[in-house]
């Protein structure tokens, strides 16, 4: 099995971000930095890193501020006091630096899920010709009217506590299209046991606080700034990945909405992938291995592109 270390390295924002690194054995053909989503953490990435490290990937991932096992329950969905998206993504760009310098000379591809995939489309414009390629799972896209509205909802609860109205608002539907739902949390996967592990995780299903999510909101208004796409390299490898049944891409309306842009703005390596009946979290789905093998297939062609 591959190895498995941590490391706790300083970003511009924070002296503690929480690096995990597993490594191939063998010179790696690249680097995987995966971008965790919403309410969870990068363990929960254990099982897709350790199939991309016995493929020859240095697979690595951190903890977003407000996330994972070493963030006190007090500090849970909260990140910083101001500018708290763009620190957010800052953090993952001195991440990335990190590991290039410890793997130089080979690919960086990133790979973004639910709201890491906002993350991955903002760190893109932010840092043109980095990543070398692009991997966005569970993606989707927010007009910019619903943004502010969310925003300026956020924007009047408190800063530093969980917001559970807002939360209500921004998840109340998810679960509506797979009534009657066992769980509050089904529209995930359709994988009951990898749904009973989150919930049972005491790092995960937490509600932001209210400066959180006026942070993502922010963050998603500036993903409807289309203009911000042609800072992208044309030639940028891009794969979307999504269930058909994601709620938070749409059904795959936004998923395929947010592909179109990015070939509209020039992008001309754009590959979606959408899976049928496959919900959220495509990595804990009962079609996983499929998952896994086709985006194997998508990095070996990438590889031979980028080489």
């Amino acid at each position: 099995m591959p190895d498995r270390e941590w490391f706790t390295i300083e970003t511009p924002n924070r002296p503690d971000a929480r690096v995990s690194v597993w490594t191939p054995e063998g010179a790696p053909r690249a680097i995987v930095q995966i971008f965790h989503g919403m309410a969870e953490h990068i363990d929960r990435y254990d099982r897709v890193a350790r199939d991309l490290a016995q493929k020859g990937y240095v697979a690595s991932g951190h903890n977003h501020k407000g996330h994972g096992p070493e963030t006190p329950d007090a500090e849970l969905g909260y990140f910083y006091a101001k500018d708290g998206w763009r620190k957010i993504v800052e953090d993952g760009h001195a991440v990335s630096e990190w590991l290039k310098q410890q793997w130089p000379g080979i690919p960086l591809v990133l790979l973004g899920h639910s709201m890491g995939s906002f993350l991955a489309r903002d760190y893109i414009t932010r840092y043109p010709g980095e990543p070398d390629a692009l991997i966005l799972s569970g993606t989707g896209w927010y007009p910019p009217g619903l943004c502010r509205a969310a925003r300026m909802m956020a924007g009047l609860a408190k800063p530093d506590k969980p917001a559970p109205q807002i939360d209500k608002i921004g998840f109340s539907g998810n679960n509506k299209p797979f009534q009657p739902a066992r769980t509050p949390f089904d529209w995930l996967s359709r994988n009951n046991a990898e749904v009973d592990k989150y919930i049972a995780d005491p790092r995960c299903g937490f509600v932001f606080t209210g400066r959180a999510y006026y942070d993502l909101f922010t963050g998603l208004l500036g993903l409807t700034r289309l203009a911000e796409l042609e800072h992208v390299p044309a030639d940028m490898p891009i794969c979307f990945i999504s269930g058909d049944s994601d709620p938070v891409g749409q059904m795959s309306k936004g998923v395929l909405t947010v592909a179109e842009q990015f070939r509209s703005a020039g992008l001309k390596d754009v590959t979606v992938k959408l899976y049928h009946n496959a919900r959220h979290e495509l990595f804990n789905e009962m079609n996983r291995d499929e998952v896994i093998a086709d985006l194997s297939a998508w990095l070996e062609q990438t590889m031979r592109k980028l080489y």
